[in-house]
């Protein structure tokens, strides 16, 4: 079995979430202990931390810190509706940049606002605009001593009248690909991790691990069995770049109760 087919196996186990928790705050270091590291999220939607109106609707972000351990953090700075021109312009890059630190990462997965050609506060070219956009992401990390990680945009959930699963992102996750050569970051192609994982579950079983529910059916957020498939996809890929090793996760291949996922009543201010 490749490692590639391994890891899209595994993400389909297991399909429940330990307890959420809150976007991490970055942490001191104790006196004679390394200081512990934080990744960062920068994203969309599909990521970001969801609230008691909006359950079951569980970004994958949500599930990421349960697959680490303790001393790897998880600051979710995804948020719905962004694009990479959108998280800049409101701030939100500059707000990770204000506390990131050597050592820490940055995760940028943006894509499905980019696409939005009719809404010129967020849409982005995908081979000029975004691209630019991406490359500001890389160099301000660095510049900081942060390592940047480069994640093509998870799959829509769309087939064809035959059941095959149907690519939604256009150009922007080759053109993303393209930054990660040119520039030497670190990839993590969920994109087609996660479009082998929909096809492998096939139409149907596919609606269980998307926000479908009696007054909505949503193929592009994700309930909590999708969000913690997505989230192993993305740890199993940290650890198959070699951005994170074995000692920084747990629970890759455990089934963990849904009960332990929770949604916050509403964002702290």
């Amino acid at each position: 079995m490749t490692v590639a087919r391994r890891r899209i196996l595994t993400a389909g186990a297991g399909l429940a979430l330990a307890p959420v928790l809150a976007p991490a705050a970055h942490a001191a270091p104790s006196r004679g202990k390394p200081r512990m590291r934080t990744l960062f999220i920068a994203g969309d939607s599909t990521a970001a931390q969801k609230y008691a109106d909006a359950a079951p609707e569980t970004g994958w972000g949500m599930a990421l810190p349960f697959f680490l351990h303790h001393d790897v953090a998880v600051a979710n700075h995804a948020i719905n509706g962004r694009s990479t021109k959108s998280f800049i312009d409101e701030g939100r890059l500059d707000a990770i940049l204000e506390v990131i630190r050597p050592g820490d990462l940055l995760l940028i997965q943006f894509a499905h606002n980019d696409q939005k050609d009719t809404d010129p506060t967020r849409y982005t070219e995908p081979w000029s605009t975004y691209q630019d956009n991406l490359r500001r992401y890389v160099s301000e990390a660095r510049e900081r001593g942060a390592r940047p990680v480069l994640a093509t945009s998870v799959e829509r959930r769309r087939f064809d009248a035959d059941g095959t699963a149907l690519r939604t992102l256009g150009d922007y996750p080759a053109a993303m690909r393209e930054v990660a050569r040119d520039e030497g970051v670190d990839l993590l192609d969920i994109q087609e991790l996660s479009l082998a994982l929909w096809q492998k579950l096939g139409p149907e079983t596919t609606k269980t691990y998307f926000n479908w529910t009696p007054a909505e059916q949503d193929n592009t957020h994700f309930n909590p069995p999708g969000a913690i498939a997505v989230a192993r996809l993305v740890t199993a890929e940290l650890l198959h770049t070699r951005v994170l090793a074995p000692r920084d996760t747990r629970r890759i291949d455990e089934e963990i109760p849904t009960e332990w996922v929770t949604w916050p009543d509403s964002e702290e201010s």
